[in-house]
């Protein structure tokens, strides 16, 4: 059968300081987990994720049992965090403990030793109940201080010690010195991933989803480290900025392009006079670029990118003689500089009959997973020319990446050996693998950042 469209409503509120969020990722210090249980022991299974494996519809749903006590609990959790009691949290839904449990280890990629032996004989209902509630951990030093804290807003009743994290890889639960359920988490996160992955499969390019698939039963993949190469409180900017000179950079948009405050903002405490330009600002005369020292152009999803990855954008300045003009004097202007990042990358590699020495810059076309990509890589900075790296080589840091349109299209080694022969090619940042600390070769979008040395030209590139 086909499933009927699903209303998904999010809610969002504001964050006074994201220093002090708090996440499932567990910590393996001398901890203690503590399950709140606003469902008072009710545990019930109607409706639940165990329900509709064993194809049952079941009795009684979870329910608010107690407004007030609801109440509490928020107001509780609040105190908590502003004490800055919590290590973790986690909301007991979809799935019950159990799976609350395997997903805040999956987090913080260490084991479990659970104990349910307060939560009842029916040790299904216990794991599987999907009755409000949620899991924090703590760390063991504070938990009679939390549990106070709890009591204090009526929550006594509700806490339950349900074990502590650990390192390692074993999940194990145990109840009365007997042991309910042991299994290694990395299998639990393939089991857990199994039916995303059947889906990805069949909508997306399977190669791909195989991949990334497979990559889960890695354990000893350590994920993204970063790696700093550089004292990140010192203000590198503060010799230039002193000398009065704040080089002019337009911030360049478009429909249907953001993230240019924050390019702004960046550039600002680098040192330059940021200035926002609007491309109908540009079209209508208002503003020129013969006065900036450097150009760049923003992410986002110009027009859609309905006629393509970044062209909408291109061709409107291609197909206006002034402003074709005037970014064809920039471009040719010596110590200027030129930077785009995602959708202005895309546009500005379909300027290259402006750009001196772009001839062979590739095109960008659909992923190889043929979806819209939006995660995390690993980077690190080599050495190269690259203006904006500078003091920064070896560094590793994660690098987002969301685009539709990323792969490269163009002959592969006929394109290598031009550039290396003309001196034209620097790889200034490559993907690597945390584990490996080698260049390593994805299927899904990623990001380089490559540099021209003749005009200081710098234009971010999918691999």
């Amino acid at each position: 059968m086909t499933s009927p469209l699903s209303l998904v409503i999010s809610a969002f509120a504001r964050v006074e300081d994201v220093r002090h969020t708090i996440t499932p990722q567990l910590s393996t210090e001398d901890n203690a987990l503590l399950l709140i249980d606003l469902g008072k022991g009710n545990n019930a299974l109607g409706a639940t994720a165990l329900a509709q494996v064993y194809r049952q519809l079941g009795d009684k749903p979870a329910d608010v049992r107690d407004v007030a006590q609801l109440k509490g609990f928020y107001d509780a959790i609040q105190a908590l965090v502003a004490q800055r009691k919590l290590l973790a949290y986690h909301d007991r839904s979809d799935g019950g403990l159990v799976v609350t449990l395997a997903e805040m280890a999956f987090a913080g990629h260490c084991g479990i030793d659970a104990d349910i032996a307060t939560l009842g004989d029916d040790r299904l209902a216990a794991l599987f109940s999907e009755e409000l509630g949620a899991v924090i951990q703590v760390r063991a030093a504070d938990r009679e201080a939390v549990e106070a804290v709890l009591a204090q807003h009526g929550l006594a009743d509700c806490v339950h010690y349900v074990g502590q994290a650990v390192s390692g890889d074993r999940f194990v639960i145990t109840a009365n010195g007997q042991t309910v359920f042991s299994e290694s988490r990395t299998t639990l996160r393939v089991w857990w991933a199994e039916t995303t992955w059947q889906m990805q499969r069949l909508r997306d390019n399977p190669e791909c989803a195989d991949q990334e698939h497979q990559a889960k039963s890695n354990d000893a993949d350590p994920g993204l480290n970063v790696k700093l190469s550089f004292d990140i409180n010192e203000d590198v900017a503060a010799p230039f900025i002193a000398t009065g000179a704040r080089p002019k950079v337009a911030v360049l948009r478009e429909q249907g392009v953001n993230s240019h405050v924050e390019m702004a903002a960046a550039f600002h405490r680098a040192g330059f006079d940021a200035i926002d330009v609007h491309m109908s600002d540009l079209l209508a005369g208002r503003t020129g670029l013969e006065g900036f020292h450097a150009l760049v152009a923003c992410g986002g999803f110009s027009y859609g990118d309905v006629l393509g990855a970044g062209e909408g954008w291109a061709k409107s300045i291609l197909f206006n003689d002034r402003v074709r003009d005037e970014f064809a004097t920039f471009f040719h202007r010596p110590q200027t500089l030129a930077l785009g990042v995602c959708n202005g990358c895309q546009m500005m590699s379909n300027l290259r009959e402006l750009i001196p020495g772009s001839e062979l810059w590739p095109r960008f076309v659909r992923n190889t997973s043929d979806r819209f990509e939006a995660r995390f890589s690993l980077v690190e900075v080599t050495q190269s020319p690259s203006l904006l790296l500078q003091g920064m080589v070896a560094r590793r840091c994660r690098l987002l990446s969301l685009m539709v349109k990323g792969a490269w299209k163009y002959v592969m080694g006929r394109i290598w050996r031009h550039w290396k022969a003309k001196g034209w090619w620097h790889c200034a940042m490559s993907i690597t693998s945390a584990k490996s600390l080698k260049p390593t070769r994805l299927t899904r979008t990623v990001h380089r950042t490559v540099l021209r040395r003749s005009r200081l030209k710098v234009v971010e590139l999918p691999l």
